[in-house]
């Protein structure tokens, strides 16, 4: 992330958001209502809110539910968000230092964008248990995409994709590494299958049947990570044809 246009960005929206009364007083005028309205022209802030709601995804994901809407002021939730993200950027390495937890961190906004693709709208708005099963609807129907298999899903997709037998007609093959036959190759194989295996039987299962229970953000997280891992192994693995 580069830091420093993210918090220009954020600067300038914060400017253009402040508010001023336009409610007239003195000799000869007399306020009925008090009016307000920002710095910017409410055109101007929505340009610069299309860019500043991607930045505010990526700082503090929760943003949207975390923060009250105001009922008189539309940008209210924006610009404090934005200002939130600002301290957030500019102090993170001080607070992580301080709080004895200088860990590294990972943000479900750079994981593969098949798994994030599937799973942001969600994952936004506090529906963990959701977004983490529409980023495994989106894997398996970019697996289904690459290898050309609409009849196959899920473990069954996955243990033909990156089974070690040769490429049949209408039965691609999906291939970490250069079939050589030796047992890295082998091991590569079985661990992309083992893993999809574990997706589907431990993570996509259980959610499918406990609909009344809902994830945490960190198990959420942690559901996300194992999914991007298979979805990139998955993506960045040749195909193996025959006409």
């Amino acid at each position: 992330m580069n830091v420093e246009w993210t918090i220009e960005e954020l600067d300038r929206f914060i400017t253009m958001t402040v508010m001023t009364n336009n409610s007239r007083s003195g000799p000869g005028y007399v306020s009925i209502t008090h009016t307000s309205s920002t710095a910017s022209s409410d055109a101007d802030v929505t340009k610069q809110a299309q860019v500043v709601e991607k930045i505010l995804d990526r700082v503090i994901p929760n943003w949207r539910t975390d923060i009250a809407l105001s009922k008189t002021n539309r940008w209210t939730r924006h610009r404090e968000a934005a200002i939130r993200a600002r301290e957030e950027l500019l102090r993170a390495e001080e607070v992580r230092e301080n709080l004895g937890e200088n860990a590294p961190e990972l943000s479900a906004a750079e994981l593969h964008p098949w798994i994030w693709g599937g799973a942001q709208s969600l994952w936004q708005s506090g529906h963990y248990r959701e977004a983490v099963s529409g980023a495994i609807r989106k894997l398996n129907a970019e697996t289904q995409n690459k290898v050309c298999r609409r009849d196959l899903s899920e473990t069954k997709l996955f243990q033909e994709s990156f089974s070690e037998k040769a490429a049949e007609p209408r039965k691609k093959r999906l291939r970490r590494m250069q079939p050589d036959g030796s047992d890295t190759y082998k091991s590569v194989q079985r661990g992309a299958m083992a893993l999809a295996e574990g997706v589907f039987s431990g993570i996509r299962n259980p959610l499918s049947h406990e609909v009344d229970t809902e994830l945490s953000e960190q198990e959420g997280l942690e559901y996300l990570a194992a999914l991007s891992v298979l979805a990139r192994w998955v993506d960045e693995s040749d195909v193996e044809d025959v006409s």
